[in-house]
């Protein structure tokens, strides 16, 4: 039997306790904040998407760092495995569009609840407002920690759970990756993702609160084109959101800061430039001797009209029968590619997850646990992993927290 001391009481963190315990190991949790889940507790706005039970192929795809470093983690532990720990903690669960799973009363709560019941099972002892300050190691050996208040606690291994920079409300503030250079480890380049993008054009900001369902987005620099999505998007007082900006964000989190990203909106993803001219000019046909502003409403949402109307150069009070073929294809192409300029995200206050975090290169896949230190494991955000919504993240922490708690020596 190994002394373990888990640090962080999150997703990552709480699985992490359970599954050394569950393994024979006495097993303490340190959290630093008053109760544990404090993220999980806000996750999918209080629903919490658990995880997502697509085949394990298209589950990958949705990775976008290091995705061959989980193959073991994921294999081990997967999605299932996860729905099924749950239903037998007292936590039935449920499958929605998109193979998201949820908890079945839609309570982030009982996921943490199911959590707590299981460590309690186990035997896990539970340290709140505790922090850790520095990672106790001789010999490149961990021999246990030190909390802020000075206190000693001896351990054969530690397990860092502590998250990344997101959120940090609820007690993400990079402490993990502190503890971890201590340990000799380094970082890769750190940035929010899954975050709302700020947009320079003053037109976003007179849309505020328009939600946009089966919509495209390509999101470029001057180089290269870095993302193409589908689905639904909302304008903000500062730019745009929703799952599509969100998704697109995870890409934007990988490129230099100084470098200019620019996001197309194709508003009409179905039709191809021809059949949107076709499309536009019989709108135009039964509305020919009325103003173009009054002849885009089968097309355009109310509040969207001004502003097509202001970048196509069109005047608004121009007979329709006016606009000739050129800038009726021109008002075609503005339809298929509205540009908006990002100029940055909302920052870790509203980022879902950290984009970077700790090496892989410099941790087992077999085992989460450090090649550079003996007997220090990670699990979660603080690893260099990440992945796009629709429950993945979550799975990661629970994949890489079950499989460092299972590694751990006797």
């Amino acid at each position: 039997m190994s002394r373990v001391i888990v640090i962080g009481g999150g997703a990552a963190g709480m699985m992490a306790a359970y599954s050394a315990a569950q393994s024979g190991h006495q097993v303490i949790l340190l959290e630093k904040n008053e109760k544990l889940g404090k993220k999980l507790f806000i996750t999918g706005k209080g629903r919490c998407n658990l995880t997502n039970v697509c085949s394990m192929e298209n589950f990958f795809t949705n990775i976008v760092m290091n995705e061959k470093f989980l193959y073991s983690s994921l294999y081990q532990f997967d999605a299932q495995a996860m729905i099924s720990f749950l239903e037998e903690n007292r936590c039935e669960v449920k499958v929605e569009r998109g193979e998201r799973a949820f908890p079945a009363s839609d309570h982030s709560s009982d996921v943490i609840k199911a959590l707590q019941m299981a460590m309690k099972k186990a035997f896990v002892k539970v340290k709140l407002h505790t922090e850790c300050k520095k990672l106790l190691i001789e010999n490149n050996q961990i021999i246990g920690i030190m909390t802020k208040e000075n206190e000693t606690m001896e351990a054969d291994a530690v397990i860092l759970a502590c998250g990344g920079l997101s959120y940090p409300a609820t007690g993400s503030t990079g402490d993990g990756y502190r503890l971890a250079e201590q340990a000799g480890h380094s970082l890769t380049r750190l940035a929010p993702s899954l975050v709302p993008l700020e947009i320079e054009e003053s037109w976003c900001s007179e849309l505020q609160g328009l939600s946009l369902k089966n919509v495209g987005i390509t999101l470029k620099t001057e180089k290269e084109d870095l993302y193409h999505g589908f689905g639904e998007m909302l304008f903000t007082h500062f730019g745009v959101s929703g799952p599509l900006i969100l998704t697109a964000s995870s890409y934007y989190a990988q490129i230099d800061k100084n470098e200019k990203a620019t996001i197309l909106l194709d508003l009409k993803p179905a039709l191809d430039l021809e059949k949107l001219d076709k499309r536009i000019l019989r709108e135009f046909e039964e509305n020919n001797h009325k103003e173009f502003k009054n002849s885009l409403h089968e097309l355009f949402p109310m509040k969207l009209i001004p502003v097509i109307i202001a970048l196509s150069g069109i005047p608004e009070d121009c007979r329709v029968y006016d606009i000739g073929r050129e800038k009726r294809r021109a008002l075609a192409g503005l339809i298929k590619a509205l540009p908006m300029t990002v100029t940055g995200t909302r920052g870790y206050e509203e980022a879902v997850i950290t984009q970077g975090g700790i090496r892989v290169q410099e941790v087992n896949p077999s085992t989460m646990q450090s090649k550079i230190c003996s007997g220090l494991f990670f699990a979660g955000e603080i690893l260099d992993l990440d992945a796009l919504t629709g429950g993945f993240n979550l799975q990661i922490a629970w994949s890489t927290g079950h499989l460092a708690g299972s590694s751990i020596p006797w």
